[in-house]
C-alpha cells in the first residue's frame, strides 16, 4: 500500500495490510503533528506534493527498502492538506521475519522518506510566522526542529 491522501489515516487498516503468516514482526510508525517545536506553538501544518511524482518516489523507496531488509510487506501512507496538532501525517508499516529487522526497516523508511520524497510542508505558528520545509531540509530537522513528523 503506497498512497497519498487528504483523508485521515486509518492506521489499523494500514497495519493489517502488511500482516502475513511469513512475518513474525509488524512495526507501525506514526508521524504526528506536534503542538510545540523548539518552544514555538504550532497552529497547523500544510502538506503539498506533485502526487504522481511523490507516489512514484514512495514506490521506489519501498522497493529499495526491500533490497536492504527482508521485508515481507510494506505500507507507506502520507497525508496531504491542512493538519492540526495531534493529527497523523504519515504512517509506515512493515512486516519482516524478526522484530529487529522490522524496526530497522521502519526507521530507514521514515528517515529516507524525509530526505528524498518530494512532499513539502508549510508550518504555521500561532505568532503568525509561516515556514516552508522541503524534503532536503528535513535532514537538518531530523532531531525534531520542524513542527511535526
Amino acid at each position: 500500500m503506497i498512497q497519498l491522501t487528504d483523508q485521515p489515516l486509518d492506521y489499523t487498516a494500514i497495519t493489517e495490510s502488511v500482516r502475513d503468516p511469513a512475518a513474525g514482526a509488524v512495526v507501525l510508525f506514526l508521524g504526528t503533528v506536534r503542538d510545540f517545536t523548539a518552544g514555538e506553538q504550532t497552529q497547523q501544518l500544510e502538506y503539498e506534493a506533485y502526487q504522481q511524482m511523490a507516489e512514484s518516489s514512495l514506490k521506489q523507496l519501498a522497493d529499495e527498502a526491500s533490497t536492504h531488509f527482508p521485508i515481507v510487506k510494506a505500507a507507506i501512507v502520507h497525508r496531504l492538506g491542512v493538519l492540526q496538532p495531534g493529527d497523523v501525517a504519515v504512517a509506515i508499516a512493515v512486516s519482516t521475519p524478526h522484530r529487529a529487522q522490522a524496526f530497522a526497516a521502519g526507521q530507514w523508511l521514515i528517515d529516507t522518506l524525509k530526505q528524498r520524497v518530494p512532499i513539502w510542508k508549510r508550518e504555521h505558528y500561532t505568532d503568525g510566522r509561516v515556514l516552508w520545509q522541503h524534503p532536503a531540509a528535513a535532514t537538518d530537522a531530523a532531531a525534531g526542529q520542524s513542527g511535526g513528523t
